[in-house]
């Protein structure tokens, strides 16, 4: 099979990509190791995602956000950073970045379902699914995927948006940087009695994480991130007790706790790797960075990532150049780099510093979030770059 783009994983950032050849003559084939069920129409797996503006204007233009039911997406107007029983919390404010709000929050199956619809009557391209890659070479001025049944597909031009723990990367040889943070996270809706204005708020205790993500009416998502053994026992909780622990947690701050929906839990791993390009390969989504979900930026910057690539590789093609050459991939990733490694760096950063137990992490936790609270230049930085519509 011949073509000039191959994409490997039918995640929201592989389609998305291959969404973003639309119209340009390019044929792309997607390759995907579920079944063509999984992808079509994705379970509910109890993650929110943040959106900035900037990801808006993307799925705007890739025709996607006006695919999404009014009723699935939930306005994120404020966020509230909190430390123990500290009471100075960081406050971010929609008004910092002179905007109505902060993003929006949409449920990542609708994201993965509608990507999958926005693809299927694209001129130029194919699904292969229920089949995943073995290996991948250079050959004759291209490159090689050979799936696990025995076809070969080439292209002058392969894309890995495998996942975190993508297998592509290693076959190109691409090493990463792995951290695995020694924790687990469960995601779960509630209901609650008393109105949370949405505002997102993240709090860091000590011995767990809780972030509370309002949704639309007195419904929110709760992450709670937990160690391996502290999971265990909250996975094993029924939905009235598991009410009841996040209603102590939350110190009643929305009042009465009802569970709603199915719970999920997920290790805590975040990835960058050392490299963002191959010969006539590149990574995108979180084959490239796998951010910690501290921060909400691991969507965004991948939505980015592949409109970066998209953007390199559509110029390429409009002058007649050779999409997969060497200054193509090299100019995605300085760009991407440039953008993804201070985002990622200061994420790192965060997660340790506010998983520091010790009596002077303590210390520098609350005086960290009390003298950010205390300059509206930094307030007003992070809320612009939440509500810019550039990327």
């Amino acid at each position: 099979m011949q073509f000039d783009v191959v994409v490997v994983g039918a995640g929201p950032a592989g389609l998305c990509f291959a969404r973003s050849l639309a119209g340009s003559g390019l044929s792309v084939a997607v390759v995907e190791k579920q079944p063509l069920e999984a992808i079509s129409a994705p379970p509910f797996d109890g993650r929110e995602i943040a959106l900035t503006h900037a990801s808006r204007a993307i799925l705007q233009a890739l025709g996607l956000w006006e695919r999404f039911d009014p009723a699935d997406v939930s306005d994120l107007r404020n966020a509230q950073v909190s430390d123990g029983e500290s009471p100075h919390p960081l406050r971010i404010s929609a008004a910092d970045g002179r905007s109505r709000q902060l993003g929006w929050l949409v449920p990542n199956h609708v994201i993965r379902r509608e990507a999958f619809a926005t693809v299927q009557a694209q001129d130029g391209l194919e699904l292969v699914t229920g089949c995943g890659v073995r290996a991948v070479a250079e050959r004759r001025g291209g490159i090689e995927a050979e799936l696990e049944d025995g076809r070969v597909i080439r292209a002058r031009l392969l894309v890995a948006a495998d996942s975190r723990f993508s297998q592509v990367r290693r076959m190109l040889g691409i090493g990463a940087s792995i951290r695995d943070h020694g924790k687990r996270m469960m995601v779960c809706r509630f209901e609650h009695t008393l109105p949370h204005h949405h505002l997102a708020w993240e709090w860091f205790d000590y011995g767990h994480t809780l972030a509370l993500l309002p949704l639309n009416g007195n419904v929110s998502s709760a992450v709670l991130t937990l160690s391996p053994a502290e999971m265990a026992e909250a996975e094993a909780m029924d939905d009235a007790t598991l009410a009841a622990d996040l209603q102590r947690r939350m110190r009643g701050r929305r009042g009465e706790v009802t569970m709603t929906g199915t719970r999920h839990v997920y290790p805590l791993v975040s990835v960058y790797a050392r490299r963002f390009v191959a010969r006539r390969a590149a990574l995108v989504g979180d084959a490239a960075v796998g951010m910690h979900p501290v921060t909400a930026h691991g969507f965004n910057l991948g939505l980015q990532g592949q409109a970066r690539l998209a953007e390199a590789v559509l110029e390429a093609h409009r002058s007649g150049a050779d999409i997969g050459s060497d200054t193509v991939l090299g100019r995605y990733q300085r760009r991407h780099h440039a953008a993804a490694f201070p985002i990622y760096a200061g994420t790192r950063t965060v997660v340790e510093l506010y998983n520091n137990q010790r009596p002077l992490g303590r210390v520098l936790r609350r005086a960290t979030l009390r003298i950010a609270n205390r300059l509206p230049p930094f307030r007003r930085a992070v809320a612009a770059h939440l509500t810019q519509a550039g990327r």
